[in-house]
């Protein structure tokens, strides 16, 4: 802190996206994987330590510091991220869809869990190539969250072991009173242990990233506004089996692409008032980065032409003054 105010140091990364160092690789392990989510934990939970939470953990935001091998892994866009404990509940709908956890849909006040279930999911990609959650409907990918429904598919699944499994389960844990903390989460066997497997897993999780998270699909436009009326309209009392009007749908032309890697803050939203928002309020804050993977045994559907937009190339890290 300055007299001034804040001050900001902002850092160059310069080592590339998660997941592109992991497809270059020509060795990947589950020991790989469990170093990479090591740092990911220590990170978060020095955060959580300081009342932050980040709300949008996703492998997007996960940047290399360097392009050389033991470059450290970064966090990055702390767009929608919010101080803990400063007397305002944290119930906003924001996140991206395929990471948020189950009680940011059920619009229910949440906690710092948050975090750890996105960590979860990230840790199942890290360790098959494809995201737990997927549906091209908004409201059947939502209901798919909300009941945890995830399975570890066979055969991507058959070689990885079952304390990697544990891990992931107890990060993902619908309830988030019984869901791992960060400080839980380092303690596992899976990170903390000797239980993660050796074993090259590269040839499918790289053939299953190249398939799923193409860049081309992560440039693709998206409707803001509609993922904003499929949150709004998530009723708590709703059956699971209930579907929203296809007059909320992303627009046909945008539909056919599978776009479900975006940044939504819906702060100044209610439920209540569900017309139209046209156009986008300023407050809203949408990040077009991206859109998510189609399920490892759906075809490939006609990706929409890209939308220019560069990537985040820097981490912002706020300095108070004293350690």
């Amino acid at each position: 802190m300055t007299a001034f105010g804040p001050l900001l140091i902002v850092n160059r990364v310069s080592g590339g996206e998660l997941f592109d160092r992991i497809v270059e690789k020509g060795f990947y392990t589950e020991m790989d994987a469990s170093r990479l989510i090591r740092q990911v934990l220590d990170a978060v939970n020095y955060l959580h330590s300081m009342g932050i939470v980040h709300r949008d953990l996703k492998p997007e935001n996960l940047l290399y510091f360097s392009p050389h091998d033991d470059s450290k892994i970064m966090i990055s866009d702390f767009g929608l991220s919010k101080m803990e404990g400063t007397g305002d509940v944290m119930a906003t709908a924001c996140g991206t869809p395929g990471y948020v956890a189950p009680e940011v849909l059920a619009q229910k006040p949440y906690s710092k869990a948050v975090d750890c279930w996105s960590i979860g999911v990230i840790a199942y990609i890290l360790l098959c190539g494809y995201p737990p959650f997927y549906d091209e409907n908004d409201s059947k990918l939502f209901e798919q969250i909300l009941k945890a429904d995830y399975e570890f598919d066979a055969p991507y699944w058959d070689d990885i072991s079952d304390s990697a499994k544990d891990f992931i389960s107890s990060l993902m844990e619908k309830d988030p009173e019984k869901r791992f903390c960060c400080d839980q989460a380092l303690e596992h066997p899976w990170i903390a242990g000797d239980t993660a497997l050796c074993k090259n897993i590269h040839e499918s999780v790289s053939r299953q990233m190249r398939k799923n998270f193409a860049k081309s699909k992560w440039r693709q436009a998206f409707n803001a506004t509609a993922v904003i009326r499929h949150m709004r309209r998530l009723q708590l009392g709703n059956s699971f089996g209930s579907s929203i009007s296809s007059s909320n749908s992303v627009s046909a032309a945008q539909s056919r692409g599978p776009a479900k890697s975006q940044s939504v803050d819906c702060a100044p939203l209610s439920l209540k008032d569900c017309t139209p928002i046209t156009p986008l309020p300023s407050a809203v804050k949408a990040y077009t980065q991206d859109s998510g993977p189609p399920s490892p045994v759906r075809e490939e559907s006609p990706v929409v032409p890209e939308v220019p937009r560069p990537r985040p190339s820097t981490v912002t890290v706020i300095h108070t003054g004293t350690k």
